[in-house]
């Protein structure tokens, strides 16, 4: 039997005929793709004395395209996937929201007051280290610093608890 290479260029139209007779016009590459597999497998089961090699080779594509078809419908009918106007109406349950300041101001007893602002800005207001620095009108290490010895406080606080 001759290459795959010169079957496939060969069986090619076969393949386009089959797929446009079951109406395929979605995912077209990937069902030519099938139909060739379908070509390959073909070829490997054909046995000469049982018959022609292309009404084998019909057969055997349109199945494997069949099959193919088969599954892919099945997964649509599974899987829902709706319009873009149903994101705009669903709403965001994974927003982050600030802590209440009551709560974090009983962690901050212990701590300065620099130190107890960085916390409410940080984790209440959500600012960043930049934007606390504006704010307060410091520079933006006097800040880090004040992240330091909070982080440091609160751990030894929460952490090391006797």
């Amino acid at each position: 039997m001759e290459s795959f290479d010169q079957l496939a260029i060969q069986y090619k139209p076969m393949i386009h005929k089959i797929i446009h007779s079951l109406g395929i016009y979605k995912n077209f590459e990937e069902f030519y793709q099938i139909g060739l597999i379908g070509l390959w497998d073909a070829k490997e089961c054909f046995e000469a004395e049982k018959g022609g090699f292309t009404n084998y080779a019909y057969s055997y594509i349109k199945g494997r395209i069949l099959s193919e078809l088969t599954k892919s419908s099945k997964l649509e009918e599974r899987n829902v996937y709706p319009k873009e106007e149903y994101w705009e109406t669903v709403e965001d349950t994974n927003f982050a929201r600030p802590f209440e300041k009551e709560i974090l101001l009983t962690f901050c007893d212990h701590l300065t007051q620099k130190e107890t602002t960085w916390v409410i800005d940080s984790f209440h207001h959500c600012l960043s280290v930049k934007e606390i620095a504006k704010k307060e009108g410091v520079s933006i290490s006097a800040i880090k610093q004040w992240r330091k010895g909070a982080v440091q406080k609160l751990r030894e606080s929460l952490f090391f608890c006797d």
